[in-house]
């Protein structure tokens, strides 16, 4: 390898390493501020950097919200499709989803705080954000397909409202990312075991 392309390699890497610390950064400031509230300037000031520096790397905050929810959603998709594909029965499938999801949440926890808070307002702001409706029709179509499953295989009750659990799976799920601690006391394999615990007494069968 020459020095001239060794160099170039060097210093695109250095460039990649710093746009996932000013991403980190920005997706950090939404979480604390909201999307709304927080400007190029503010992500800047949070970086320590000047705002125009920032311009080099993202040309919109959109942009950076963008990078920081796809991130999110594709790493969070590529571990529910392994889990699918791994051809469990239902209940060892809702149990490793349930798991995938607080892991996200310890990888991405500013994420899905944005995620949370802001998705059904970027979803009206145009194509560019259109991805999040379908991302959140996904997820119900899965869930709701893995309650029937269940209820099919006679691991839950067959009275289940599949519309309610999922509902009150997904709140209580990804409702963690706003006091979850990455490196506290409780791993988020453990917060999975505990959650687990609590809803599948209330959903499987006798």
């Amino acid at each position: 390898m020459s020095p001239r392309r060794r160099d170039a390699e060097g210093t695109a890497a250095a460039r990649a390493e710093r746009r996932a610390e000013l991403l980190a950064t920005a997706a950090e400031v939404f979480a604390s501020q909201g999307y709304s509230a927080t400007t190029v300037r503010k992500v800047a000031d949070a970086a320590g950097i000047l705002g125009g520096s920032l311009y080099y790397h993202f040309d919109s905050k959109e942009s950076m919200a963008d990078e920081i929810l796809r991130t999110f959603l594709d790493e969070m998709w590529a571990g529910y499709e392994q889990v699918l594909a791994a051809g469990l029965n239902a209940r060892d499938t809702l149990e490793a989803v349930v798991a995938q999801s607080f892991r996200s949440i310890d990888r991405h926890r500013p994420a899905v705080v944005l995620y949370q808070n802001e998705s059904k307002h970027l979803a009206t702001t145009g194509e560019r954000f259109h991805y999040l409706l379908d991302s959140q029709r996904r997820f119900e179509e899965m869930w709701l397909s893995l309650l029937d499953r269940g209820v099919k295989e006679g691991a839950f009750r067959a009275d289940l409202d599949r519309t309610l659990v999922y509902r009150f799976i997904r709140d209580t799920v990804w409702v963690a990312a706003n006091w979850y601690q990455h490196g506290g006391r409780l791993s988020a394999d453990d917060i999975a075991k505990q959650y687990l615990a609590m809803v599948l007494e209330g959903i499987q069968a006798s």
